[in-house]
């Protein structure tokens, strides 16, 4: 198989690293503060520590806000303000110690949300914990349930955490085909391999056959990932993703710019392609799921494209509002670096494919 292998195996052995060192939800409250008792908004946003709790049978924790609390009665992941001169980490083992009576063991970061409700700005820093010390208790009287991640779309959220919940709900690792050749079966064998691999979301690029092919090729992609627990999405048309029964579509940057809304409903993954701030914004304004944002490194797909390096990356995923995967030049080994610069996970083609 060539090097891919050593690659998974160490990803999928893996996934987080020590805290100590280092599909679209309906939500309420959006509209829910008048104009008339609206008090003027802090400049400065509040800073949030929030946690996303896994269970070994992939639930997720979540508590429901007071009733008299900002945004009271919705759910929310456990978390809190950063207190004066706090880093994140340590206000994350303090709320979750204090909230819910465990101690943090490992983590990492999953997103950073930034969002202006009518009478405040927030900024949630969250991390993803899926070791920890202790039973879970709502020690503060508060309502807590563990749910079942496709399960959390269902439930009523503050607006600033729909990005939140899409990152709960998508993998790390996200496959791109290279354009099959004329030996399909080849191709299917491939995508077998890396399916069953783990890898559990696929993007589906044949740029070079013609609709009927792309058609014929995608419906025998999406029955060997369904076999294996993975989901497929087109890179093309979004009618075509709902004709073959995809999971969902990737829009090319140039189909994105031409887009005003969401094509998909919210039952489909939205992706998009995107490389710079103006393009990060539109795919949020239109309501897409994720973004890939590349290219990270120079690589031959993005000739004539300066690399953003890691900084440049981090700069721009901080302000997205919507999970990032990063792009180019990347593979599994790259996760750690892609999590501490703001990254949902890293995305590729050569990364993951399998060789010969």
């Amino acid at each position: 198989m060539g090097t891919s292998n050593e690659a998974f195996d160490a990803y999928f052995r893996h996934t987080t690293y020590d805290i100590r060192h280092t599909r679209r939800p309906t939500f309420l409250g959006r509209n829910s503060v008048t104009q008339a008792t609206v008090p003027k908004r802090n400049p400065e946003p509040v800073h949030v520590a929030a946690a996303v709790l896994s269970d070994v049978n992939g639930r997720v924790l979540v508590s429901r806000r007071a009733g008299d609390a900002h945004q009271g009665g919705l759910w929310e992941f456990p978390g809190g303000k950063l207190d004066a001169g706090e880093n994140v980490e340590a206000a994350l083992h303090r709320e979750l110690k204090e909230e819910l009576g465990i101690a943090v063991v490992s983590a990492r970061p999953l997103i950073r949300v930034p969002h202006d409700y009518a009478d405040r700005s927030v900024l949630l820093d969250v991390w993803k914990v899926d070791s920890w010390r202790g039973e879970p208790r709502g020690l503060e009287g508060q309502e807590i349930n563990w749910v079942a991640t496709e399960a959390l779309p269902e439930r009523d959220f503050p607006a600033a955490d729909v990005p939140i919940i899409t990152a709960a709900r998508l993998p790390e690792c996200f496959a791109i085909t290279p354009e099959p050749s004329a030996a399909f079966q080849q191709f299917l064998e491939r995508l077998d391999t890396l399916t069953a691999q783990g890898v559990r979301l696929v993007q589906l690029r044949a740029h070079e056959l013609d609709k009927d092919g792309f058609a014929a090729l995608a419906r025998a992609a999406i029955r060997i990932c369904n076999a294996n627990g993975a989901q497929l999405i087109l890179n093309g048309d979004p009618m075509m993703a709902i004709a073959v029964g995809a999971d969902g579509v990737h829009l090319t940057s140039a189909r994105l710019k031409s887009l005003s809304s969401r094509p998909l409903n919210p039952s489909f993954w939205v992706g998009a392609s995107c490389h710079d701030a103006l393009e990060l914004d539109h795919a949020a304004r239109i309501g897409a799921d994720f973004a890939l944002l590349s290219p990270v490194k120079a690589t031959p797909g993005h000739q004539g494209s300066p690399p953003l390096g890691w900084e440049g990356f981090r700069a721009l995923a901080d302000n997205a509002r919507l999970p990032v995967y990063a792009l180019g030049g990347l593979g599994p080994e790259d996760l750690e670096s892609a999590w501490a610069h703001g990254a949902q996970g890293v995305a590729g083609i050569r990364g993951f494919w399998p060789e010969d």
